[in-house]
């Protein structure tokens, strides 16, 4: 729906969720025209009031845009939201963008962040097919992979033992973190650890009959021990080969200092 449609219709709301002032409707359209957004696309797996969009928090509703032509996903500020602006998520999107983590941060304003769109499964109902060990592999590798990335530079997602909601799986097996709302500079991080607590003990490890990949589940958990304790790149491969993925194991993990470490 092009923006000049929007005002005066149901979908309005979206971009100022829960309220419907039209004073703030009238900026936060005017937001969306200085930056370059011409539409928005009503579709996605989620529903407010009745209306899809690609997803919903406690922060921001996403739906897919239209930017110079190009289809984007657009970060909505919920004006009941717990913070004043989206400006300090994007910060710490961009430093997970740095380590080629999350979907890539395209511009931010007060009240909205335009992101690449990535299209996958939310990674509960890509589980759910039928995936090959291999592919689960591949996959577990990965998310270990950008987890791993973000403990290195000291970003904790905050949110990775909800994976379901928080991690895509798309063609090729290629995966991507989302929604870094919760991320933080000060808390330790847990990413890595977070992520195999979940694969462990989450409701996924049922769904993927989990000792089809995880077969020494003991001794994983005291490699994870010893990583959580000191989280080096030696702890970090020690883990990988533990789970046996030392194979999949992709180089250039990054350093504290941004470089690469093979």
């Amino acid at each position: 729906m092009p923006l000049s449609e929007i005002q005066g219709t149901r979908y309005a709301k979206i971009l100022n969720y829960p309220a419907a002032g039209d004073a703030e409707l009238d900026g936060r359209l005017r937001e969306l025209r200085g930056i370059g957004v011409t539409a928005i696309r009503f579709s996605g797996p989620s529903k407010i009031e009745g209306i899809d969009i690609l997803g919903k928090g406690c922060v921001g509703l996403v739906a897919e845009a239209i930017l110079q032509g190009k289809p984007v996903a657009l970060k909505i500020r919920r004006s009941d939201a717990n913070r004043p602006s989206m400006y300090e998520e994007a910060r710490l999107l961009r430093l997970a963008n740095s380590v080629s983590v999350g979907p890539m941060l395209i511009t931010a304003t007060r009240n909205y962040l335009v992101m690449e769109v990535f299209s996958g499964l939310p990674l509960f109902k890509w589980a759910a097919g039928p995936r090959s060990t291999n592919s689960l592999r591949l996959v577990l590798s990965r998310l270990l992979d950008s987890c791993f990335r973000l403990d290195v530079i000291g970003l904790d997602h905050g949110e990775i033992s909800h994976a379901p909601k928080n991690v895509l799986v798309g063609k090729n097996q290629r995966t991507c973190i989302v929604d870094f709302e919760s991320a933080s500079m000060v808390r330790r991080v847990a990413n890595v650890t977070s992520l195999m607590q979940y694969f462990l003990f989450g409701s996924i490890s049922k769904t993927l009959r989990i000792s089809r990949i995880i077969p020494h589940r003991r001794d994983v958990i005291h490699a994870l021990s010893s990583y959580k304790y000191e989280g080096t790149l030696q702890r970090y491969r020690s883990l990988l080969e533990t789970l046996g993925l030392k194979d999949y194991y992709e180089p250039a993990a990054v350093s504290a200092k941004g470089g690469a470490v093979v």
